[in-house]
């Protein structure tokens, strides 16, 4: 590799890292147990993204790597704002996990249907919502995909989700833990969580990979 190639590769790195960590500080929470695909991307290769064995060993996040490095450097901004509470009517079918191409499509990768790296749970299990900026919820809405569904092959969409769990008026709190029963589900699932924030007409949308465990 010649000098001018590694200084360049060194710049654009360090450039990648300042533009995340400026998102990072200036965004809002995301689930992080199970963790969201985007949290999940940034937690196991944030420090070492540029790794070419991410290609063969969590194929899903390398894709979503390589369509938009910032939509893992801002895991806490995937949100949409005034909805109304109609999350439906704004969110078409197979785009559920990138919030309806939430901030012009920078989430997009995550509705990339594949074998996501997914978290070992029991069927009666939490998902915590880390709330960076504290905004408090107006209400958490947790959905769990029905037993038969198959996420390594079909695209996320209304009709494949249960919900299982609501939460109404939350006070603020670093971290939001919501008990949740899965019932006799087993296997390879997507937990999609909607965390309606207080502060602002605010609506997050997480797709959490999980193997139900019993």
């Amino acid at each position: 590799m010649s000098t001018r190639f590694r200084a360049a590769a060194l710049a654009s790195a360090t450039a990648l890292l300042l533009a995340g960590a400026a998102g990072v500080a200036a965004a809002h929470g995301s689930a992080t147990d199970p963790p969201s695909r985007n949290y999940g991307c940034w937690d196991r290769w944030g420090d070492d993204f540029q790794n070419p064995a991410m290609a063969t060993e969590d194929p899903m996040c390398w894709q979503a790597w390589q369509a938009n490095p910032n939509a893992m450097w801002n895991w806490n901004g995937l949100y949409r704002e005034n909805l109304n509470g109609d999350h439906q009517g704004n969110i078409p079918d197979g785009t559920l996990c990138s919030g309806g191409h939430a901030e012009g499509g920078r989430y997009d990768a995550l509705d990339a249907v594949g074998d996501w790296t997914a978290a070992d749970k029991p069927n009666d299990f939490s998902v915590t919502v880390h709330d960076q900026a504290l905004h408090g919820g107006d209400y958490y809405r947790v959905y769990i995909t029905k037993q038969g569904f198959d996420p390594l092959t079909e695209p996320l969409g209304w009709g494949d989700l249960e919900l299982v769990k609501e939460v109404g008026k939350t006070a603020p709190a670093t971290n939001t833990v919501i008990d949740v029963d899965a019932g006799s589900r087993s296997g390879r699932h997507i937990v999609y969580t909607i965390w309606q924030a207080s502060h602002l007409d605010q609506s997050y949308y997480f797709c959490s990979d999980v193997n139900f465990t019993g």
